[in-house]
């Protein structure tokens, strides 16, 4: 049939294809649609147009006035999506409003079943045949993502990833459209373009095809990209290495694998050893680069030196800070100041930073035969801990260690010989001395005295333990004190593997760390330096000092009731919550404990349901389902919970049922 071009006068004519200008067409009142298409439909309506011009022609009908006379203008019963396309065409200008619009009049047929049969008879293609077809375009035509997207009018990221699903394996996507694979599954065997690797991982997977679990076991070998070493490493120096990531591209921002795990620890020592040589520069004798920091070195460790300001650095600290705190004021974070203003800000914070440095530093002698630490941290930060004196070097960097770390043994025996020493002057000068007996008799009633002074000072006893606690715990000088009160400091790093590199360590350390800059380097001068403390300082010191002594490790072999007991009361006095620092994962936790913990667990922090759920699944694969399951819950194993105040503490009946001094469990009690 031949095609007529529209005209005003032109008597309507059903059955035949006029050209109408796309000014004249406008939206029909019995379009069966009344939820407008969306505006990415319209987009991809535009780009297929601007490409390759209107494929399938509208149906119209001609407009008419009350009266019989046409107008002139034609409603479009079939295609407003289309007509809405040209018209954002003509808004970019690749089309003119009044170019002719082929279309199909029709006048026999009802305008509202012709919509309404448009919209319902018809069958979409199957997404797998999508996918191929993307890939069939960027394999024949050559085309990238850019081109693809722009002639379909989607987002290139959109076309990767049909992309990447058209790379799936044949034999997988066959499955998919059989509907033995969900999309989510396909996409999580997208993950890598390896086809065998993963028809055998969806063939090993039987009774639990979650996603998560597809990819888990796709990447077993892989490095996740939030790993500290990838973090610390970059994508673009493993890349440019001869890496391979894998991109997860249907994951959020940032995701992805890298492959060689090799490389990836290979280049993390080189970047940890290059952060060792500038270091080292400042004078070290040694710098060493570990991934992990070695708990086991065995060496002494020296921390820097108060040091006096200058008079021109105190000024200059003073003035910056006190325009520091004139151009902050007002804010509450650089974000909210004006470029030029942060610009000085942050200027002068680290202008009062390396001031402040100064206030301290390393013995020369320490650093000319010491040593520095390059790890790396929990979250792929680099980590230098300084300060440390080789068994061969300790003679020659501080013949008198006065440090932290120093051999108890060592100092015990030349004390011994310093007092024989003494002794010998005494008896040279003031003749025989009195016997031991009397020694003993008169330091007695000293210590008497001592004992019901210090009783009646409570603030006098509270630098007396403080001073005993620190001398032992930041100088190892057992006999430093006069309180017989010894502090014990547990390492947890033998109890828990990595305990020491989390943030709850690093927050620990820190706040050691941050004393320890403050001591006197003498423990001579301790209790001078405790004297002069505010009462804030000095409990802050007591609190730290006290807190380093916890110990609620439950050991097999170490059978302490009533240490735990008051360790769970603690926890409830401290409102302790653990679910802010400890989470269970299949390492930490689930894949430590049989199958009927982590059922438990998961009943007890979800539900009944979610636990019968994963009942058949294997050991290693229902780990790995509970802790995702798990996550964000709060959950925690009984020996991380607190206890209730109440349920921690004895009852009226209990405490009247204590056993007495005359009874045998006292005994007991008093032997522990």
């Amino acid at each position: 049939m031949n095609a007529v071009t529209e005209t005003t006068a032109a008597e309507p004519m059903s059955g035949v294809e006029i050209f109408v200008p796309l000014n004249k067409l406008k939206k029909s009142p019995r379009n069966a649609r009344k939820v407008p298409h969306g505006t990415s439909a319209v987009e991809a309506l535009a780009a297929s147009i601007a490409h390759k011009g209107l494929i399938q022609n509208l149906v119209v009908e001609p407009e008419v006035k009350e009266d019989g006379a046409l107008t002139g203008s034609y409603f479009v019963t079939a295609g407003e999506g289309r007509r809405q396309a040209m018209l954002l065409c003509a808004k970019r200008r690749t089309m003119k409003k009044s170019d002719p619009v082929r279309c199909w009049l029709d006048t026999e047929n009802d305008p509202s079943e012709i919509s309404l049969d448009e919209n319902v008879t018809r069958t979409p293609m199957h997404p797998a045949d999508q996918f191929e077809r993307f890939r069939e375009l960027s394999e024949t035509k050559g085309w990238g993502a850019q081109e693809i997207g722009a002639r379909f009018g989607v987002s290139a990221h959109v076309v990767k990833q049909r992309l990447r699903l058209g790379a799936v394996s044949p034999k997988l996507l066959q499955v998919y459209r059989e509907d033995g694979l969900t999309l989510d599954q396909l996409m999580a065997c997208a993950i890598t373009e390896d086809h065998a690797r993963q028809e055998q991982v969806f063939g090993s997977l039987y009774h639990n095809r979650e996603p998560w679990i597809i990819r888990r076991d796709l990447t077993a070998a892989n490095i996740p990209g939030h790993d500290r070493r990838a973090i610390l490493v970059g994508e673009a120096a493993y890349e440019e290495a001869g890496g391979t990531i894998i991109r997860d591209l249907f994951a959020d921002e940032g995701g992805g694998y890298f492959e060689d795990a090799g490389l990836l620890d290979m280049l993390a020592i080189e970047k940890l050893r290059e952060a060792a040589a500038e270091v080292q520069a400042e004078g070290w004798k040694w710098a060493e680069a570990h991934i992990d920091y070695p708990h086991a070195h065995g060496m002494r460790r020296f921390y820097p030196e108060p040091l006096a300001l200058s008079d021109e650095d105190e000024k200059r600290l003073e003035a910056a800070s006190a325009q520091y705190d004139q151009l902050v004021e007002g804010y509450d974070s650089y974000d909210e100041m004006p470029e030029d203003v942060a610009a000085k800000v942050e200027a002068l914070d680290a202008e009062i930073d390396a001031i402040s440095d100064k206030r301290h530093a390393y013995d020369a002698n320490v650093i000319a035969h010491g040593g520095v630490f390059v790890v790396l941290n929990h979250d792929g930060t680099v980590r230098i801990e300084r300060g440390f004196i080789r068994a061969e070097d300790e003679a020659l960097a501080d013949p008198q260690p006065e440090g932290e770390v120093i051999d108890l043994e060592t100092v015990e025996d030349e004390q011994a010989e310093g007092d024989e020493e003494v002794q010998d002057i005494e008896d040279e000068e003031v003749g025989k001395p009195i016997s031991d007996a009397l020694t003993r008799d008169l330091s007695a009633h000293r210590t008497l005295a001592l004992r019901v002074a210090l009783g009646e000072r409570p603030d006098m006893a509270l630098i007396a333990l403080t001073h005993t606690l620190t001398s032992q715990l930041f100088y190892s000088y057992a006999e430093a004190g006069c309180l017989e009160v010894r502090p014990t400091l547990t390492p947890l790093g033998g109890h828990a593997d990595g305990i020491e590199d989390t943030p709850l360590a690093a927050k620990a350390n820190a706040a050691h760390e941050s004393w320890v800059e403050r001591m006197p380097r003498d423990v001579a001068d301790l209790w001078a330096f405790m004297i002069v403390l505010d009462d804030e300082d000095r409990m802050a010191l007591l609190t730290h000092c006290v807190s380093c002594t916890v110990n609620a490790l439950r050991l097999p072999w170490d059978r302490k009731p009533r240490s735990l007991q008051t360790a769970d009361r603690l926890a409830s006095a401290l409102s302790l919550d653990m679910a802010k620092s400890w989470t269970p994962t299949a390492d930490s936790y689930l894949g430590r404990v049989t199958k009927a913990h982590i059922l438990e667990a998961v009943s007890e922090g979800v539900s009944e349901e979610a636990a019968r759920r994963i009942a058949d699944m294997k050991k290693q694969d229902m780990a790995q389902a509970a802790e995702q399951l798990l996550a964000g819950t709060g959950w925690l194993p009984t020996v991380l919970r607190s206890p209730d105040s109440e349920a921690a503490q004895p009852s009226d009946a209990e405490a009247l049922e204590a056993p007495t001094e005359d009874g045998e469990d006292f005994y007991a009690v008093a032997a522990e």
